[in-house]
């Protein structure tokens, strides 16, 4: 934890050096004049000061310090991007390894049924739902996106920027109505057709909506369901024509799956290209006030590197060594956001991150495309009570005291991770545990204690089984649409227990 004490206490140090700049901003003197001096008053508005000089010698710490605090800032923007870059070479909506929804920008793809285990597109996946997927480009055209009725059912779509922030709100604990919806770019001022319920603009040039749609275990849920999901859609405005669209999920290709990581998630950010996709982003992310003199610092080091080899060679160097050692500490939960008691630890910016690059980094490294926090609070384990790694080699107990689950308005989930963020395959096919659970069964107190363990329990405990592997594996809470005790802290996960 020492080394991401340091990691912290740099990076503080850094986005107070670049962003101090750019917040000055010149006094206006409105005083009255007293005696005979003469008092000039400015009517200019404030400006940014002026940045590098052009040529400036470069010395390779100073490029070195900087490139590597802008691979952990642009980090989750590099990830959008390059994500669009391979979905748009699919000719239409379909699944990724016959598993994982993928389409070309401003289109979507469906899941009609959970997610399954093999997907390695994006890590910590949760069955609790039934998830869509789609990547908008807003410099094409705005697009259109269908909300049905999902009656009772909880349900929400997370549509973020290319920083990873939420800039609409549309589920059910906004009271989203169904209908159309248009989502555009920051610059959009074209006609809204009729029909449209709401407009929500994008400040990125690239968005993400992923739809989240709450199914239980039980076959009838699922058919239920599926009327539902053949109604979730986002597609170009000029398509839209007032008529709610169907499609059928069931009838789309497969396209092959991208085995290059193997076990883990696949790589969205190699270093090896970092600072040649760097200058689109700042192209597609405008800088948010204070960032200007980031930006300015960045291409002054990128337009040096078009011109001098060293300065590009010293670039790549940085970009491997800050996804070693500034990127890769974030994947363990254990690093992500602040404590939460008894070694959980949680965030509570998600989707909403504004300057704290550090977690929006973590999460997009850990958990990438978490939700609001009133939408969800996530809480992340790696250890057991006594600080210990989380390991199948050892029972676990997890016991929510009577009344304890967490408190939410949707629902909550105890999901188990392998260490690489994925389900673990295992022969009962169960990988959460929570209110999409019917047969819980509770202790005589009212408690709830969940086993988790690599081997299955007695027979009476094997409901509350949560199977493990043998190896090292990570715990997840999601409380979808939590209550105010949650928000604000007041309710805290249990211990993680090992058994005697």
């Amino acid at each position: 934890m020492a080394n991401t004490s340091n990691q912290r206490v740099y990076l503080t140090y850094l986005v107070l050096m670049f962003t101090c700049v750019a917040c000055k901003q010149s006094a206006q003197i409105d005083e009255p004049v007293r005696d005979s001096t003469q008092v000039v008053v400015s009517n200019t508005k404030p400006v940014v000061p002026a940045g590098p000089v052009v040529n400036t010698v470069l010395t390779e710490a100073y490029v070195k310090n900087v490139a590597a605090f802008a691979y952990l800032w642009a980090w989750p923007m590099v990830n959008i991007h390059n994500r669009k870059v391979k979905f748009e070479k699919v000719p239409q909506p379909g699944y990724m390894g016959g598993v994982v929804p993928i389409a070309p920008a401003n289109q979507m793809a469906m899941l009609t049924d959970y997610i399954l285990p093999e997907e390695r597109v994006v890590a910590c996946p949760n069955q609790d739902v039934v998830y869509g997927f789609g990547l908008m480009d807003f410099s094409k055209e705005p697009v259109v996106i269908q909300v049905p009725d999902f009656g009772n059912r909880f349900w929400v779509y997370q549509i973020c920027d290319q920083r990873t922030d939420g800039f609409a709100e549309v589920g059910k604990m906004y009271g989203t109505m169904p209908g159309f919806y248009l989502l555009t770019g920051a610059d959009w001022n074209g006609d809204i057709p009729k029909g449209i319920e709401k407009v929500f603009k994008c400040p990125t040039k690239l968005g993400v909506m992923i739809p989240r749609a709450f199914q239980k275990d039980e076959p009838a849920d699922k058919k239920s369901l599926q009327p539902v999901l053949q109604q979730i859609m986002l597609y170009p405005l000029s398509e839209y024509d007032g008529k709610m669209k169907l499609k059928d999920w069931t009838a789309m290709p497969k396209y092959p799956a991208d085995n290059s990581s193997g076990s883990q998630e696949t790589k969205w950010v190699n270093p090896e290209m970092f600072f040649d996709v760097l200058p689109e982003i700042l192209g597609e992310v405008p800088a948010l006030p204070g960032e200007e003199a980031l930006y300015a610092q960045l291409k002054m080091l990128l337009d040096a590197a078009t011109k001098d080899a060293r300065v590009k060679g010293w670039l790549k160097e940085a970009a491997f060594e800050a996804d070693q050692k500034l990127i890769e500490p974030l994947f363990k939960f254990e690093n992500v956001g602040y404590p939460a008691g008894h070694h959980w630890t949680t965030q509570s910016n998600g989707a909403q991150f504004g300057t704290d690059y550090l977690t929006r980094t973590a999460c997009a490294k850990a958990n990438i495309f978490v939700n609001k926090p009133n939408e969800t609070k996530y809480f992340y384990q790696d250890l057991d009570s006594t600080g210990a790694r989380l390991n199948g080699r050892h029972a676990y107990t997890v016991t929510f005291a009577k009344g304890e689950t967490p408190p939410v308005k949707g629902f909550w989930s105890l999901t188990l991770y392998n260490q690489y963020h994925f389900f673990f395959a295992n022969p009962i096919l169960r990988y959460s545990l929570g209110t999409k659970t019917e047969n819980l069964q509770y202790n005589a107190d009212g408690s709830l204690t969940l086993y988790v363990q690599s081997t299955p329990p007695d027979k009476n405990k094997m409901s509350n089984w949560l199977p493990s592997p043998k190896e090292p594996f990570s715990l997840y809470i999601r409380s979808y649409w939590p209550e105010e005790a949650v928000l604000n802290g007041t309710w805290m996960p249990p211990p993680v227990v090992k058994g005697k």
